[in-house]
């Protein structure tokens, strides 16, 4: 199985420690020794005795502890639930790797929020590494995942957009050395494994059909451990396929280019949601004055199969999505917003409907 350097730590260190505790051991039983022959009597048969004694102790622990690691990777603790207190202070001391893998986490729900980002500053600040992958609120899963706890009344997309509006946040707010160090990314792929990791060890789980996985038995493991390097392989598998994931960046924002014409305007970011395939941006900024058409930068995902050319179309109730749905999701992403918004759907050229906005003319909340 292959090993990245931020991932799992590896080996050598441990097996540097073995082999300077085993010399360290054989030094002193050649120092006991030379002073043995070098003495008589009483004095020469202890350290005769002590420093043989050492040889063997020495001998011993570069064989043995290896094994005993090895038994101690593999032993798995289980949890009857997941302990959120106990994990957040485990982050909060975590120096050197932090990764987690779910739909969306409780740890950013409002009571436990405050508490978790102030243990992931500290752990930043500690020079770790911390990794966030949520699943994808627009894909198809997370719809799948929301109907399997429909009896809970659980919205798992509106859950992820909050957890995703608090990592945005709380990510501005950092000072640019911890920022890099935290990364967050979103994924389109049937959530199999729940993972929470600090630094060598982690909890495991499974998404069981109508319950929350936080509510089910974890298990405690050794990321050097066979289960360790199942759900490490699994992490790294989503984390490295930029067809199935977008980092947070390019899931909050899009740039748009407003063009007049045949010419380019003015090139700037803009608030966006992704609805039934259709994508919509927030145009409030802007002061339009007539009919103008975008060139678009929208994610990856959705650049594959929608063109990049497009006209500003204003939603109406008899659309396929109806505003007050997109003004929900706006919302829903990026907060409620005072003075509401200025909802255009983009409109793949060839595709207008003829709904072209006039100077400032809003849609939406």
């Amino acid at each position: 199985m292959r090993r990245t350097s931020g991932g799992r730590p590896g080996r050598a260190g441990r097996q540097r420690r073995s082999f300077l505790v085993g010399g360290a051991l054989l030094g002193a039983a050649v120092v006991m020794l030379l002073a043995a022959w070098r003495s008589t009597g009483f004095l020469s048969d202890l350290l005769l005795n002590l420093g043989a004694s050492v040889v063997l102790a020495a001998i011993s622990y570069v064989v043995f502890d290896p094994l005993f690691e090895e038994a101690r990777r593999a032993r798995v603790q289980e949890h009857l639930s997941f302990d959120r207190a106990a994990f957040v202070a485990r982050l909060e001391r975590s120096g050197r790797l932090v990764r987690i893998l779910d739909t969306w986490t409780i740890l950013l729900e409002h009571r436990n929020r405050d508490e978790t980002l102030a243990a992931v500053r500290a752990a930043l600040a500690k020079g770790a590494k911390v990794q966030l992958l949520l699943l994808d609120p627009d894909c198809t899963a997370a719809q799948q995942r929301g109907e399997e706890l429909e009896r809970q009344r659980i919205d798992v997309p509106r859950q992820i957009r909050a957890n995703l509006r608090h990592l945005a946040a709380f990510r501005r707010s950092l000072e640019p050395a911890l920022r890099d160090r935290l990364q967050v990314r979103v994924y389109d792929a049937s959530p199999s494994i729940q993972l929470y990791q600090w630094d060598a060890r982690a909890l495991i789980s499974f998404f069981p059909i109508g319950k929350l996985s936080f509510n089910v038995p974890q298990l405690e493991v050794d990321m050097d451990s066979p289960w360790g390097g199942f759900v490490h392989a699994r992490f790294e598998e989503l984390w490295g396929q930029p067809q199935a994931t977008l980092d947070l960046e390019r899931y909050w924002s899009t740039t748009i280019t407003l063009r007049h014409e045949d010419s380019d305007v003015v090139e700037l970011p803009a608030d966006f949601v992704t609805v039934d395939g259709q994508h919509y941006v927030d145009c409030r900024a802007l002061r339009m004055a007539g009919p103008l058409t975008v060139r678009a930068q929208l994610p990856e995902r959705a650049r594959t199969a929608a063109p990049r050319e497009y006209a500003l179309v204003e939603p109406a109730d008899g659309d396929r999505t109806p505003v007050a749905r997109v003004a929900r999701l706006f919302d829903q992403k990026y907060g409620p917003r005072d003075g509401g918004r200025t909802i255009l759907r983009l409109a793949p050229q060839g595709a207008d409907d003829g709904r072209v906005p006039g100077a400032r003319s809003p849609a939406g909340a």
